[in-house]
């Protein structure tokens, strides 16, 4: 076979080893053995006639024919992807259940779903909690998951080029306190209260490294430490035991919800903000994503979502990004918000 007849099923191999670096994380994520995603790799450089990654017992990396391929390798996979979507048919566009990541229970994400169930009764809209933009980014691309939350300006520029966003929200932080941390008595904790304090904010997890930055950010010159590491939690229950073990401060958003043994604090002076985008790969069209898009702008209408306090903190990077798309092109016509300034 000659490189003209490549299988697009080799290159959508090589884009996964690429994205991940990682043999064992790309075969888990196009569900396929290791062994059967290692012989496709090796049959697409027998077919090119080049190495692509370079491979030791600690790391994989892409070498310059590698690097050199990876650009071809993603717009060929988006136009079959946008091949088999036009002539698919309109049931298999829309039929399809849609894969909406709102990220943990209980947070706001959740009514902007419920919305666009109302506004789209006839599609199927699904709820997925996955934790974490940067993983969610990868799923989106990968086609296992459609629509995420988080904020999108913390993922690497390759990633957002290849996705789409629409701001929704800026979200207030908080601090969630032990019950009996000094500062729990407080309605509203300054946030130079927190100074000489090591506050969780999800470092070393791999999921949530944009939300990790950010920490960074609004502590850097506040004397506040980012905690190191902990062992991930997964579900509330551990969560909990974990928080009551290590006794950190945790940095999350206002709308966190309640934990026993706990107490939410707004942070004050200034207030920090999250910024929240609705996030979907670019290109991929769908009513239920119109209907997400639809129903996120008319919360944050009704709610005030992309209005900013006059003390709020954001990072300039994160301003450019909300306010480059914080005018909406919804399908149903609703009002475009603009951040209060």
């Amino acid at each position: 076979m000659s490189p003209a007849n490549v299988d697009p099923r080799l290159l959508r191999a090589f884009l996964a080893v690429a994205d991940e670096l990682h043999f064992t994380r790309a075969a888990a994520r196009l569900y396929v053995a290791q062994q059967a995603l290692s012989r496709d790799i090796r049959r697409l450089e027998r077919e090119l006639g080049a190495e692509l990654f370079g491979r030791t017992t600690r790391q994989v990396t892409l070498t310059a024919d590698g690097a050199r391929l990876l650009p071809y390798a993603r717009r060929a996979i988006e136009a079959q992807d946008e091949l088999l979507a036009a002539f698919a048919g309109p049931d298999a566009v829309t039929g399809r259940p849609l894969l909406v990541d709102v990220n943990s229970p209980g947070l706001v994400h959740e009514r902007v779903l419920a919305r666009a169930r109302e506004l789209a009764p006839q599609q199927e809209l699904m709820a997925r909690y996955e934790s974490g933009l940067t993983f969610a980014a990868a799923e989106l691309l990968a086609g296992r998951l459609d629509v995420s939350f988080g904020r999108f300006a913390g993922l690497d520029a390759a990633v957002r080029a290849r996705l789409d966003q629409q701001p929704v929200r800026y979200e207030p932080m908080a601090v969630l306190l032990p019950e009996d941390h000094p500062l729990a008595d407080l309605d509203a904790v300054p946030l130079g209260r927190l100074a000489g304090e090591s506050v969780y904010a999800g470092a070393g997890n791999p999921r949530t490294p944009e939300w990790t930055d950010l920490a960074r950010l609004l502590f850097e010159g506040r004397g506040i430490r980012v905690a190191p590491p902990a062992p991930l939690a997964v579900g509330k229950e551990e969560f909990r035991r974990i928080m009551t073990k290590y006794r950190n401060p945790v940095l999350t958003g206002i709308d966190f919800p309640g934990m026993p043994g706990s107490v939410l604090r707004p942070l004050v002076d200034p207030v920090p903000l999250s910024p929240v985008s609705l996030v979907w790969r670019k290109g991929r069209g769908h009513p239920g994503i119109d209907a997400l898009r639809a129903a996120a702008a008319a919360l944050a209408a009704e709610d005030g979502w992309l209005e900013r306090p006059a003390d709020g903190w954001l990072p300039d990077a994160d301003a450019r990004v909300m306010d480059a798309r914080v005018m909406t092109d919804s399908p149903t016509g609703l009002t475009p918000v603009r951040p209060a300034r």
